[in-house]
């Protein structure tokens, strides 16, 4: 019998490649997007969910439930961007964003772990970022929110470990997705002191995800932690430069890791 898994966010960028990928390797998969009618070419169902929205959270996984009666694996893949200098972003959109990328992944997880228990297995991969590990300029935010789901997961491995359950998170760099046109970006004010520093870094970081490595990546090392016995709490995929660069913030003091963010940043 095939596997049933979830991916969140499956009808573009990342969520997608994952949908395709698993479905061609046998799986039973479904994706989810706030509006699947909008989706007619996806090669999987897609399920209406809005991570925000506990009401939301519950009937997608009762759906899920009632059409296969398990759930397999769950892969936390919906996500959203915010830019801007702390200061400036309103506290609205802070409270969003972290909803989505922290409070949304976690509800999905309260609800998933109970069905994986009763089965005494089930896989919960997280798709977090690189950003996760660094304070990054102007991206404060999201590295917050990224970042607590990270840890959060740590706790969550060894407590569900009895049952079977395994977690892990995946941590992306910058990848050819639509992610900026659907983050959130504090405008730049001219009047404001950071105007000409952040502006420098939103076209730096458009450029970036632009120049960014194939979705198809992420997807292939899902595969490989679902075929794995004992997949580790935390895994990086994208380029080398932004996987290396985690690696000199736990050798170098905090200073001079600073110094070649900003360096880098041209700040």
């Amino acid at each position: 019998m095939s596997k049933v898994v979830l991916v969140t966010g499956g009808s573009s960028g990342i969520g997608r490649s994952i949908c395709e990928f698993l479905h061609e390797k046998g799986f039973k998969v479904y994706g989810t997007s706030r509006n699947p009618e909008k989706y007619p070419d996806s090669k999987v169902e897609l399920l209406e969910l809005d991570v925000n929205d506990i009401t939301s959270i519950n009937f997608c996984l009762e759906e899920l439930m009632t059409r296969e009666d398990r759930l397999d694996i769950l892969i936390n893949n919906a996500g959203a961007g915010i830019t801007g200098p702390v200061e400036e972003i309103p506290g609205l959109e802070i409270r969003k964003n972290f909803d989505t990328n922290f409070f949304g992944p976690l509800n999905l997880m309260k609800g998933a772990i109970p069905v994986m228990r009763q089965q005494n297995a089930g896989i919960i991969i997280n798709i977090t970022s690189i950003a996760a590990y660094i304070g990054l300029p102007y991206r404060g935010v999201y590295s917050a929110g990224k970042a607590a789901l990270e840890l959060i997961v740590e706790a969550v491995r060894m407590e569900v470990k009895e049952f079977n359950i395994k977690i892990a998170n995946i941590a992306p760099g910058d990848f050819a997705t639509n992610i900026a046109s659907g983050r959130y970006h504090e405008p730049v004010h001219d009047e404001s002191p950071y105007s000409e520093s952040y502006g420098k870094v939103l076209r730096a970081i458009d450029e970036d995800v632009d120049a960014g490595n194939d979705p198809m990546d992420v997807a292939k090392l899902v595969y490989r932690i679902i075929n794995t016995a004992h997949p580790k709490p935390h895994y990086l995929v994208g380029a080398f430069m932004q996987k290396f660069s985690i690696r000199l913030k736990r050798i170098l003091p905090q200073k001079w890791f600073e110094k070649l963010l900003l360096r880098h940043h041209k700040l």
